[in-house]
């Protein structure tokens, strides 16, 4: 019986789609492993703005994508991190940024250091030791160093770019490099009767396409995974409730910003996402705590400028499948999971399954160990940010509507809860082999959401108090002047990766 892996067939396009089909074709040699893709034309993709992390540099970089053609095609602008507006009160700002805070002395970090002076009016909040966050809120930009002995080292970037660009880039990429496209619909799935794996899709045109391993990239409907090989999901609704969004684009104002914004609501909470042409909004919510009537006036009336499309409603189920990879078939993107785009994690969680699958690319069939590695680093990975997100919501001090009320007082995973307990002894942040969110992005939340350790490092006392407080004000002065000698945001782009025809804010 044929048992090597030679024909991977993808069953879906869209982003999960096209960045798969493009990583198996630029890193996998040709000789050995080919890849289908089957999509329909008729079944649109969900493309509302993507707003990423800035793992996927190194994912483009990797299958030989030009950073300035990407960003030009994609309508994208760069990302310094996320706002949080309103979160652990009403009228509360923070930015998570995608950078450090402060320099570290020795093995003690820098936030132990400022936590001594907390409440020092001259040496003020945390966020003005991070540089990535200062020229966000000025609307700069610039590449970071090189030079790790510099500040202007200390930062990373994403991008926020249309997403209904980036599939077709995508597209071209892969093809050029040997991907061949299948256009039809789905209509039925073929199993071997005995090993109960997939064997083969058949498309409406009556063609049969054969494989030996599976993507399903179908989105939420998960026509492999789930309505084929019936896996199951787990559910994480309790934790985190909202499971609708509602979203329409506009024109931007004002200065173009290197950050996406979430500002909180009464049962969810609102995006914003700058790209070069236009603005991508939503509005995320609790369809047990408000209609999608009062979501949609909320979202409409917050825009900035005129509607430029209608708004386009969608509903989702918080949680992962049960296996993301059952028998020869493997879920990716929304079809083996959604952790809501609270933290712009989507796409992350595309690309470390891809990542993994590609390391883990089986010879054959039998591919046990393969397959349960797999399914143990994905079920961490949402693990880890199923935890973050919760975070946000649990760690507030809003009760002026029932759904604040339900996230505040629920019960929270034992993983988060002693993460939160540690923290608030200590000023320590856990530390996890595999995981997206390190010790940056969970201060930031923390400060951000008004959770103050009650304890420093003590090894902070061996500084005398006087030279450490110079110290901590001369960092902020040298962080503020790294972030002045950046140029504009836009004036970047328009230097480096302006799409043709396009003038901006």
């Amino acid at each position: 019986m044929h048992n090597l892996v030679r024909r991977v067939v993808i069953v879906g396009g869209g982003t999960a789609g096209w960045m798969t089909a493009a990583a198996i074709a630029s890193m996998l040699p040709k000789s050995s492993v080919s890849v289908t893709l089957v999509e329909s034309e008729a079944i649109g993709i969900i493309g509302v703005g993507e707003a990423t992390l800035p793992h996927i540099r190194h994912f483009n970089e990797t299958i030989g994508i030009d950073e300035a053609q990407f960003m030009a095609a994609t309508s994208a602008t760069f990302k310094l991190g996320i706002e949080f507006v309103n979160w652990a009160r009403i009228g509360d700002a923070y930015i998570h940024p995608f950078g450090a805070f402060g320099p570290a002395a020795g093995s003690v970090a820098f936030h132990h250091y400022w936590r001594k002076f907390f409440g020092d009016q001259e040496v003020g909040p945390i966020s003005e030791y991070s540089l990535p966050i200062v020229a966000a809120y000025r609307s700069k930009f610039d590449m970071p160093s090189d030079d790790p002995s510099l500040v202007s080292s200390t930062y990373g970037y994403a991008y926020q770019f249309d997403a209904t660009q980036y599939a077709p880039f995508l597209r071209a990429h892969a093809e050029q490099r040997g991907a061949v496209r299948k256009e039809g619909r789905v209509t039925r799935v073929n199993r071997d009767p005995e090993s109960g794996d997939v064997r083969s899709v058949q498309l409406e045109s009556g063609e049969i396409i054969t494989g030996d391993l599976f993507v399903d990239c179908s989105g939420f409907r998960g026509l492999l995974i789930e309505e084929a090989l019936d896996t199951g999901y787990e559910s994480w609704k309790y934790w985190l409730p909202c499971d609708s969004a509602v979203a329409v684009q506009c024109k931007g104002t004002g200065p173009l910003l290197p950050y996406t914004r979430a500002t909180a609501e009464s049962a969810g909470w609102r995006w914003r996402i700058p790209l070069q042409h236009r603005v991508g909004n939503g509005h995320v919510y609790s369809s047990a705590f408000t209609d999608v009537n009062e979501a949609e006036r909320i979202l409409l009336e917050n825009l900035e400028s005129a509607p430029l499309t209608n708004p386009l409603k969608l509903s989702f189920n918080t949680g992962k499948r049960k296996k993301t990879w059952n028998r020869n078939c493997i879920a990716i993107g929304l079809s083996g999971g959604f952790l809501e785009p609270l933290e712009s994690t989507s796409i992350y969680l595309i690309q470390a399954a891809i990542t993994h699958f590609i390391e883990l690319f089986p010879q054959s069939l039998d591919c046990d160990a393969e397959r349960d590695e797999f399914n143990s680093i994905i079920d961490n990975e949402f693990l880890r940010v199923r935890d973050f997100l919760i975070l946000h919501y649990h760690a507030t001090e809003r009760t002026d509507s029932a759904f604040w009320n339900h996230v505040r007082t629920m019960s929270i995973p034992d993983s988060l809860a002693e993460k939160i307990e540690l923290f608030k002894a200590r000023g320590r942040v856990s530390k996890y082999r595999r995981g997206l969110f390190l010790e940056p992005s969970w201060l930031a939340v923390y400060f951000g959401q008004r959770i103050m350790p009650r304890a420093y490092d003590q090894r902070v006392d061996l500084a005398p108090t006087a030279e450490l407080r110079t110290h901590i004000l001369e960092t902020r002065k040298i962080i503020s002047l790294a972030a002045d000698s950046m140029p504009s945001h836009a004036g970047f782009i328009d230097s480096y990766c302006a799409r043709s025809g396009i003038t901006k804010a």
